[in-house]
């Protein structure tokens, strides 16, 4: 595992790999919201655009900015039909490049656990967000075995390999979730757990996709091929396997939100 500040710059990629599961759990986690229309929003490390795009085709929202600090996922946002609707731009979610009160609803989607001071992140959310508004987050639980890639990582550590890990990982627990938005001041604190589940045409399809994974990428390519094919097998005693080869995958993640007092 690694402390290293993990930064995607390869949007495709990204969308091959998460934009299916982010998409999963930001459905489930939007409705949980339950927030009107007509909102100004604000999406703290949008990464490629992915999340952005179902907060406007779900909220409708009045105004709608992202801000991720890689410029490869940017530049793959703007490509986006949400383009049209929304303002992408970098930014660092410790120093959010806007002024007080701006915004009716901030929410960092499976980001949390990448930013290296999470308690900053989330004092900003709280700053930018107007009296009364929401800030709100989700993220894989990664320590709790909630990630998509679990069955993957769990057998890399078992063959002695350190996959990359996210430096805030115990953000993504509940509790934690609760400290956080209560040391920042918010009010009406609520969590939840988010599970979804995917699948895939084949095993291949499955690690065709997988090995997108800046938490794979890295291991891997260090493997033999004979070391390879031991993974593999030894994911696939994990995975639910049809009869017609369709691989099904299941995942969590924790959200929380809070309100920022009137």
């Amino acid at each position: 595992m690694t402390d290293t500040p993990i930064r995607f710059d390869d949007g495709a990629a990204y969308e091959r790999m998460m934009g299916i599961w982010s998409a999963l759990a930001g459905e489930i986690f939007l409705g949980w919201l339950a927030m009107p229309k007509n909102l100004s929003w604000l999406d703290v490390g949008c990464g490629n655009g992915a999340f952005t795009e179902q907060i406007i085709r779900h909220n409708a929202p009045s105004a709608v900015e992202g801000i991720d600090p890689s410029e490869g996922q940017i530049a793959y946002a703007k490509t986006r039909a949400a383009a049209a609707a929304a303002k992408f731009r970098l930014g660092d979610a410790m120093a959010l490049p806007f002024a007080a009160d701006g915004f009716d609803a901030a929410v960092m989607a499976l980001v949390i656990f990448f930013v290296p001071d999470p308690a900053k992140g989330v004092a900003e959310m709280a700053r930018v967000v107007r009296p009364g508004g929401v800030a709100a987050a989700y993220a894989w639980d990664m320590n709790g075995g909630g990630f998509p890639l679990e069955i993957i990582l769990k057998e890399l550590r078992a063959m002695g390999l350190s996959p990359i890990w996210p430096p805030s990982a115990d953000a993504s627990r509940r509790e934690e979730m609760v400290r956080l938005w209560t040391d920042a001041g918010f009010e009406d604190v609520e969590t939840r757990r988010i599970d979804v589940t995917r699948t895939y045409v084949d095993i291949d399809d499955f690690w065709s996709a997988a090995s997108g994974s800046l938490s794979l990428k890295t291991a891997l390519a260090k493997m033999e091929p004979a070391q390879l094919a031991d993974l593999k097998a030894r994911v696939r005693v994990h995975l639910s396997e049809a009869t017609d080869g369709r691989v099904t995958v299941s995942a969590f993640s924790n959200a929380v939100k809070g309100r920022v007092p009137k």
